[in-house]
């Protein structure tokens, strides 16, 4: 988009028939009824009122504001998330709640006064929120996500997700004591496109075949030729046979492991080897539409208990009540895993077995509820963030940076846990590197210090 506007012609390569990557809408026909998903529902908030103007100017009056409603459901009982501490202490009762108080005070000690030194997210959170409320509400969730201990997950997790946010804050907000001054929190409320956050990335690819940029789906490079200093060749499958281009520059969003091992001739040596230990957390879906009205007002609820094969639902009709045909409704359940995990081999009707007992047992819904089910999968959907992942992309990026007519954007394409709203500004800070010819810093982008979802919702221009 940006390029265009400035008169600039691209060709999009796109692996998937649908353009969006993990933030697409699918739409599911069941008969005259039609369901809208999200691949995992994708809440819009950002610091830069340039990215609400330019999604404002594409959706005009699809752009809506939805009140957010998070919980975590542990032990047949709700929790608001972000930590609300007074609901806290009625669920669990004044003598953990204590305890919850005890361990924050003696983990403030230990990592404030003695300065013990944060080496992982478990010492992060630890530190902020002491032991007892750390493991009830993170470290097991985290560990569900990237299948590996707290003990072995870089401080870089907690220091990108939840700077910022602490169990004083917590407390202090509980008692009316927090800043009364700045923005509306997004914790309240976001911005969602009527029919599905995939419409954003549908009108930016209507625009740009309009303006005459080729976009090629079901499409995908095979080989990328380099001479070291620059891409000279790429080679493209499409649907109508193999394709060779020559690009001036490349933006690329490629997993960034997968994308060394199209470049011919390969990196050195060292290069492959820090980029094979570099690891991916996939997920599963599974979708289901249901002959019921409703199932929570949630937008999202978090099962952070390691006994629950699940790790994250979300009900599309509490983002928008036109995701669903009248009278229905669905629900959208994601499932953390490696590739080599049984999980990820399982079929359809296996993961349905695997989950229906939780959700009659909660009272959510019953197999006579379920009309249709549906299954996907996803790789490279989470870089995980171990204890060894920055040097390893260190020796990657040093050597990538050396490509000067390269540009490598994306939560895949730079290995690094961002919202769509952080892409969107790689391809607007993309856009200006090829503009200008001068280097920006693309890990800045989402790097603020403070709580990732804290910032001001902005009304719509009048």
């Amino acid at each position: 988009m940006e390029l265009s506007r400035k008169g600039h012609r691209a060709t999009v390569i796109e692996r998937d028939q649908q353009i969006g990557g993990l933030a697409k809408t699918l739409t599911i026909r069941e008969g005259d009824d039609v369901f809208l998903t999200d691949i995992g529902p994708h809440r819009f908030f950002s610091k830069n009122q340039y990215l609400y103007d330019f999604i404002e100017d594409l959706l005009h009056e699809e752009w809506r504001k939805v009140p957010r409603l998070t919980r975590q459901f542990v032990d047949g009982k709700y929790f608001n998330y972000p930590v609300n501490f007074q609901q806290v202490v009625k669920n669990l009762g004044l003598l953990r709640s204590a305890r919850i108080g005890f361990d924050y005070v003696w983990a403030r000690l230990r990592y404030g006064l003695f300065k013990k030194p944060l080496r992982t997210f478990e010492d992060y959170v630890v530190a902020n929120f002491g032991r007892s409320l750390a493991e009830f509400s993170m470290i097991n969730y985290s560990e569900k996500i990237w299948g590996i201990p707290c003990a072995e997950i870089h401080p870089d997790w907690a220091k990108q997700r939840i700077s910022g946010l602490n169990l004083w804050s917590v407390f202090k907000n509980a008692l009316g004591l927090g800043s009364k001054k700045g923005p509306k929190s997004l914790v309240d409320e976001f911005y969602y496109p009527q029919f599905g956050t995939g419409r954003i990335y549908q009108e930016i690819g209507k625009h740009l075949v309009a303006t005459g940029t080729q976009i090629f789906t079901d499409s995908e490079p095979v080989r990328i030729r380099h001479d070291g200093k620059r891409i000279t060749e790429v080679d493209l499958r499409t649907p109508d046979g193999e394709i060779t281009v020559k690009p001036g520059k490349v933006v690329e969003s490629v997993p960034i492991t997968r994308f060394l091992e199209l470049l011919d001739p390969p990196p050195p040596p060292a290069v492959r080897e820090a980029a094979s230990k570099l690891r991916w957390r996939a997920q599963i879906y599974l979708f289901l539409t249901l002959d019921k009205e409703k199932v929570t007002d949630d937008n999202w609820i978090y099962f952070p208990s390691q006994d629950i094969p699940f790790g994250r639902t979300s009900e599309m009709k509490n983002f928008s009540k036109d995701m669903c045909p009248p009278g229905k409704t669905s629900f959208f359940v994601e499932f953390f895993a490696f590739e080599s995990d049984p999980l990820w081999t399982m079929t359809k009707e296996q993961v349905v077995d695997l989950v229906m007992p939780y959700f009659e047992k909660w009272g959510f819904f019953t197999r006579k509820e379920v009309r249709q089910t549906y299954l996907w999968k996803r790789p490279h959907v989470y870089p995980v963030y171990d204890s060894h992942y920055k040097e390893r992309l260190g020796v990657v990026q040093q050597w990538l940076e050396g490509i000067e007519n390269l540009v490598y954007i994306g939560r895949p394409g730079r290995f690094r846990y961002t919202n769509q709203d952080h892409s969107l500004e790689m391809g607007i800070i993309a856009s200006r590197i090829l503009l200008e010819g001068r280097k920006y810093d693309m890990d800045t982008v989402g790097s603020e210090n403070e709580y990732f979802e804290k910032g001001p919702i902005y009304e719509k221009r009048i």
